[in-house]
């Protein structure tokens, strides 16, 4: 068999991609706390939508997912031109790196933070610009992110990883001085106080984020949209795929959109369980940020109070043996001496602090 000639693209070759979280291959045999999804269910109503629509698969779906358009519209009292839909938020991260940056423009970032946003410039040949937090408790820079140079800018709002939430008066501080793109990722907003969504009135250069994989327990179907100016949206259009989202996916979000009731119940009861974690890691005297996510972002520390890097590898080994699985950065020092936790039902948190406690009598001994 004869060998190609062709060869990896420049952009390709090195290229290192997003890693995510651990995806067991038999779910149920774990405690899966490590990548941010919802405990619970989706609406029943997704299930019903979905199989409506299997007996019309050999149709395309509609390709800008106008029904969807509508119902965000509707439920944050905007028009459906300043919509978007994406096959996850992903999809429009992507969409944004396609327009707004090349090998001229350049793209930045809060760092650490979400890690494929930095993949994606990579790929599309842009810059990277990291501009550090101010301190440990991930604070924001205006002056350092204004000054920058970057044509577009993320920032995820609750951050991640630590849940920090990004108040909105400091969100419109930045975006009056910030001259580029600048991109709002509320994939945690509904599990958050406020959002930047009041802003999008007062500018024209601010894109905002979210996902359905979330607060709508639909991480497997991959839908997400984005809410901006028509202008901005109009240039993502352009280069969007042409069929992004599938007719089941429209179909299943579109109901869970919809049901309301479902919605700010299973909201309800992961904000009561992340406020309950994070009293049970202040009651032990272990540092937890506070948070606007459906996680916490916490620091183990021994029985005679040490902390640091090999204390949460430490606790992040013990509780993998105890089919507990958790998120560990252990690349940036920040991060390196905190564990992620997803919130998960009543009766994992439980399980969690005992395995917990077994850790910290362990390390006792």
């Amino acid at each position: 068999m004869s060998s190609g000639s062709f060869r990896a693209s420049r952009r390709i070759r090195g290229h290192d991609p997003y890693l995510p979280g651990e995806q067991p291959i038999l779910p149920g045999s774990v405690i899966k706390l490590n990548t941010n999804e919802n405990p619970y269910p989706p609406s029943p109503q997704v299930e019903k939508a979905i199989a409506s629509e299997v007996e019309r698969l050999n149709l395309y779906p509609n390709p800008p997912a106008c029904d969807l358009r509508h119902t965000v519209a509707r439920l944050h009292d905007l028009e459906p031109n300043q919509i978007i839909f994406g096959n996850g938020s992903d999809d429009l991260l992507n969409l944004c790196i396609r327009c707004f940056s090349d090998d001229e423009l350049s793209v930045g970032m809060m760092h650490p933070s979400y890690s494929l946003y930095e993949v994606l410039a990579r790929v599309q040949g842009s810059e990277m610009i990291q501009v550090p937090f101010a301190d440990d408790r991930f604070s924001l820079n205006l002056e350092a992110i204004a000054s920058c140079g970057s044509n577009l800018f993320f920032l995820t709002s609750p951050h991640a990883p630590s849940g920090r939430v990004y108040r909105l008066a400091e969100l419109r501080r930045l975006a009056a001085t910030f001259s580029g793109l600048l991109v709002i990722d509320e994939a945690y907003a509904d599990f958050a106080p406020e959002t930047a969504l009041p802003l999008l009135e007062e500018f024209d250069h601010l894109l905002i984020t979210r996902t359905l994989s979330k607060s709508y327990s639909l991480a497997g179907l991959r839908v997400g949209y984005a809410i901006g100016h028509p202008k901005v949206i109009k240039q993502l259009d352009m280069v969007r795929e042409v069929y992004n989202l599938d007719r089941l996916a429209q179909a299943g979000a579109q109901a869970a959109l919809n049901d309301r009731e479902h919605f700010q119940e299973c909201l309800s009861k992961i904000i009561e369980q992340r406020e309950w974690l994070s009293e049970q890691f202040h009651s032990i005297g272990w540092r937890t940020l506070p948070s606007g996510a459906n996680f916490v972002f916490v620091r183990p520390e021994t029985a005679d109070k040490k902390f640091g890097p090999s204390v949460a590898s430490s606790l992040f080994h013990h509780l993998a043996t105890d089919k507990i699985l958790v998120r560990y950065f252990p690349k940036h020092p920040l991060t390196e001496s905190y564990l992620r936790i997803s919130i998960g039902k009543q009766q994992e948190m439980v399980m969690l602090m005992n395995s917990v406690k077994q850790w910290t009598s362990k390390d006792q001994r």
